[in-house]
């Protein structure tokens, strides 16, 4: 091979090399196209729309609705219009109908307090209304409302023991319950400044089911009903206690959805057993812990009682009858 031949492969291949470096360069250092998609602009009007899934008999408040545009040719006469809205006005009222997140809401859908049925719509399945009194100092003083979830505590004397001093005990019997009304209000009255009002009442109307509604009737007979405001976290921190001990099951398989669904539905559940309790002793040392039992001769009157002795020179039998004591020779009359 001449010199000329090896010259131009020599060129050839250095040419080759070059290329390669610069192409792998620039295609290195470019980085890959984005898509970006551009903000579809809504011809039509704003309407009332959810901003979670809102379950039936959910009382609504500020944070569960919000206006959004929609298509003008998707409108329908039914929904909440913003210019023809007062989102005050349904703020306390109740979902007759299962709303999903992002859902229009119907006038259909929604109960207002006071209208025909609010009571029974703002009930969930299976659950019974029951009302019970309380006293300003035993209500939280007013820091109660609709939507609340709270705790009942049951204060009573328990009498007894030979010296006549009941036992004072305070027992929380019920847990987790939501509160439906205060005396016959229904939803977080505001006053003109935003502000919520707060007012006290005698009356509260609780969600409940068919045997705690039973135990509340009862415990009114009892002694006192007081209401204890439970923190939002403490349903979760019970929840998780539930599903440590066995409580609360969690099937195996099911999708992080479904779950989250099913311990939302456990942790609103309404609560009872398992209760703690408080006696006199516990906040004074000259108070009782427990009722002190009666002495012998206290007990009630009983009939003709027979008592044998053990084997004696002279066998008798004692004959009681009340208070008066006969002893009679074994074999006489």
């Amino acid at each position: 091979m001449d010199s000329r031949k090896v010259l131009l492969l020599a060129g050839a291949l250095i040419i080759a090399v070059v290329t390669a470096f610069m192409g792998r360069s620039l295609f290195s250092g470019s980085p890959a196209p984005v898509a970006v998609a551009a903000p579809v602009k809504i011809d039509g009007p704003e309407v009332l729309v959810a901003t979670r899934a809102l379950s039936v008999g959910t009382i609504l408040d500020a944070t569960a609705l919000k206006f959004q545009p929609w298509p003008k040719e998707l409108v329908d006469n039914a929904y909440y219009l913003k210019e023809k809205t007062d989102m005050a006005s349904l703020l306390g009222t109740v979902v007759r109908n299962q709303i999903t997140a992002g859902q229009p809401v119907t006038q259909g859908a929604l109960v207002k307090p006071g209208d025909r049925g609010f009571l029974a719509a703002a009930l969930g399945p299976g659950m019974r209304a029951v009302t019970f009194p309380v006293s300003g100092a035993s209500s939280v003083s007013g820091f109660v409302f609709p939507g609340d979830r709270i705790d009942l505590v049951l204060t009573q004397e328990v009498k007894g023991g030979g010296d006549g001093d009941p036992l004072k005990v305070s027992e929380t019997v019920m847990r987790n319950v939501r509160v439906l009304a205060t005396d016959q209000r229904t939803d977080n009255t505001e006053s003109e400044d935003g502000k919520t009002k707060v007012t006290t009442f005698n009356t509260v109307t609780v969600e409940a089911t068919p045997k705690i509604a039973e135990q509340v009737a009862v415990a009114q007979t009892v002694g006192s009903l007081s209401i204890s405001l439970r923190s939002i976290a403490d349903d979760r921190g019970e929840l998780e206690e539930a599903i440590a001990s066995g409580a609360v099951r969690v099937p195996d398989g099911i999708d992080p959805k479904s779950e989250r669904a099913m311990l939302l539905k456990v942790a609103s559940q309404p609560q009872t057993g398992n209760s703690t309790y408080a006696t006199g002793a516990d906040v004074s040392r000259f108070q009782r812990r427990s009722v002190p039992g009666k002495a012998a001769s206290e007990g009630p009157a009983m009939g003709p009682m027979v008592v044998s002795l053990p084997a004696a020179p002279v066998p008798v039998v004692r004959i009681a009858r009340g208070n008066n004591v006969t002893i009679v020779p074994a074999g006489g009359k």
